[in-house]
């Protein structure tokens, strides 16, 4: 028997969220999806995440949202945070922060558990992803081998060096942060199902969400600027896995991006 997991990249403000209102219904159809992930730590407006994103969310049926170094850019989030078990944080933050970093969510197929994780390379200094990791799936397996980690990291090295770390301890590992989709979907020798970056669900008449003219100001005066979330040419970028329960091992990936962009100039 397997399982299907569905996992929706970085969804930015309201343009995403919009987004996964519009495509998950079909998408749940055509992948089958026994459960859906997804990144939330910027659906309140480019950054943040809050209880109201997270009615959205879980209306749509998601079990799981991850988060990263946004995860708290909104005050409201700290309460929040400490009250909605589904709603994560990375779980390698220092001892006595507010949230959960993994669940077991039950699905009709068995159980799945769910890491959020990041990366210290060009990032906070937080506690080790590898230790963290390493410590977390011992623990889940003793539930389920059905394991699914987000890790929201800056650096690909890191991200492949977790990925080698941790394959044939955990089902897929897939990589958010950069806003940038990869095109290295694979499975590694173990049974790990990867990508580096699963890429963003927002506006890409951007700079990886914010609007143009703000992001290019930071860099041609290096001064702080407003961050404003963009709000054209919309896409939901996503990743599939198929999972063998008995073995936690991952047969079969696929890369999502709806719509395609536009190769040819019209």
């Amino acid at each position: 028997m397997t399982i299907n997991i569905l996992f929706i990249g970085d969804v930015i403000g309201k343009p995403g969220l919009d987004m996964i209102e519009t495509w998950l219904p079909s998408l749940e159809k055509k992948y089958r999806a026994d459960i859906i992930i997804a990144n939330g730590e910027n659906a309140d407006d480019g950054k943040g995440f809050t209880e109201k994103q997270g009615n959205v969310f879980f209306k749509l049926g998601i079990k799981a949202v991850t988060g990263g170094n946004h995860t708290w850019d909104k005050h409201q989030s700290q309460e929040y945070l400490k009250k909605e078990k589904r709603s994560l944080r990375p779980l390698n933050y220092p001892k006595g922060s507010y949230g959960n970093g993994y669940i077991i969510v039950d699905t009709p197929k068995g159980k799945v558990g769910v890491i959020s994780l990041q990366g210290r390379s060009f990032m906070s200094p937080i506690d080790c992803p590898f230790r963290t990791a390493e410590w977390v799936l011992a623990k889940i397996a003793q539930e389920t081998k059905v394991i699914f980690i987000d890790f929201h990291a800056e650096a690909t090295a890191e991200k492949l060096a977790l990925a080698n770390f941790i394959d044939g301890k955990a089902s897929v590992l897939v990589g958010t942060h950069t806003h940038i989709q990869t095109a290295d979907e694979r499975i590694f020798p173990l049974g790990l199902g990867y990508i580096t970056d699963v890429g963003m669900t927002g506006p890409y008449d951007s700079i990886i969400g914010m609007k143009t003219e703000a992001a290019l100001n930071r860099f041609l005066f290096q001064t702080p600027q407003k961050y404003i979330t963009a709000t054209d040419d919309v896409h939901l970028c996503g990743f599939y896995a198929k999972v063998d329960v008995e073995t936690g091992a991952t047969v079969e990936v696929e890369r999502i991006m709806l719509p395609e962009f536009d190769k040819q100039k019209s």
